[in-house]
């Protein structure tokens, strides 16, 4: 048994910098995927269009086959001037970090009306705004890992309704409330979805530190949810992998004052383990749409625009298979999301 799927889009990769970005950067491709829509919080944080356009040619460097979007960081040293700018280099986004709640957030946003101004600017422009949709916790306000997501949506709203051209994506949805407030937002408002969260519950990565990731994965109803409107093939619901490298040294340890890392990693097994869930909940007829179509529309980027597209065929493996447990590149080392499981789906290397 075989599936071809166009060109996949992975609207949400963390492809990091340095030594680590040399071993995961051509992991993209090797997932399945030609198109990356690339994060902007390195150390430090990319917020000019000059270290975008200094980043994307690094990522090219590494790999030129992969059309890489790029992001700036929301902070305050981004201007309407700055904006109107990256527009013009070809930056595609902006992406919003809640102060504090994932990796190298810690210059994250407190407030969303101080950047009003942005917004009309990139409402002007045209470009993309992406949410992390989490609020830091809060003891006194009853705040914390597991309604930090609900407690955003109301921020969503409120930006929605105040710039209703601006197209938004909602990052990483991980709960029922997330996806019916974005069903109830108009057309400019999308939804991305990570293959492991469509694969965990909160059991599997409490006292597992390698399932930990922010959004940390919530309730099975959440899940079935996020399940349902793959399976549903909504147009405003696509991939978004959030695959998030982390060394085994940092998510396998913590100490009373550091957490494990969060992120989980499945850039190298990307398009097989998204078929591999897909089909084990009935909606493996909707791959195409969520890891291309849709992504692809909202983003306004057709398969026909890029030299890298390509088509991919995946096949059933003639044996079992199970997801390699180690990738090492010098001193650098990863261990991937699925490592040791079973997997039913490979990429066809001689498509």
């Amino acid at each position: 048994m075989s599936i071809s799927i166009n060109s996949p889009a992975d609207f949400h990769v963390h492809l990091r910098q340095g030594s680590i970005s040399e071993l995961i950067t051509p992991h993209v491709r090797k997932g399945g995927f030609d198109l990356a829509y690339v994060m902007p919080n390195l150390k430090p944080p990319v917020t000019s269009t000059e270290q975008a356009l200094q980043y994307k040619a690094d990522l090219e460097r590494i790999d030129p086959n992969v059309n890489y979007l790029m992001t700036l960081y929301l902070s305050p040293e981004l201007t309407p001037d700055e904006i109107r700018k990256a527009k013009k280099a070809g930056i595609t986004g902006v992406k919003s970090y809640p102060r504090g709640v994932t990796t190298n957030s810690d210059g994250g946003i407190e407030s969303y009306e101080m950047y009003y101004p942005i917004f009309e600017a990139m409402q002007e422009v045209d470009m993309v705004l992406n949410l992390h949709g989490e609020v830091p916790s809060d003891a006194d306000a009853n705040i914390h890992v597991l309604n930090a997501e609900p407690s955003f949506l109301p921020h969503l709203i409120k930006i929605h309704l105040a710039f209703p051209k601006l197209r938004i994506v909602l990052e990483h949805a991980t709960t029922r409330a997330a996806v019916e407030a974005v069903k109830k937002c108009g057309p400019t408002v999308a939804c991305t979805i990570t293959a492991h969260h469509l694969a965990l519950i909160v059991d599997d990565w409490a006292g597992q530190s390698w399932n930990f990731c922010k959004p940390v994965a919530k309730f099975p109803d959440d899940r079935q949810a996020l399940r349902d409107v793959v399976k549903e093939g909504h147009p405003r619901f696509f991939l978004g992998s959030d695959s998030a490298p982390h060394p085994p040294s940092a998510k396998s340890t913590s100490t009373p004052t550091h957490a494990c890392a969060a992120g989980v990693y499945t850039s190298p097994i990307l398009l097989p383990l998204v078929a591999h869930l897909l089909e084990s909940f009935g909606a493996l007829d909707k791959l195409e749409i969520f890891v291309s179509d849709n992504g692809r529309a909202f983003y306004r980027q057709p398969v026909e625009q890029h030299e890298a597209a390509r088509v991919i065929k995946l096949r059933k493996p003639s044996s079992k298979k199970l997801v390699d447990g180690n990738y090492v590149l010098g001193n650098e080392s990863l261990i991937p999301f699925w490592a040791g499981k079973e997997i039913g789906w490979e990429i066809d290397e001689d498509n």
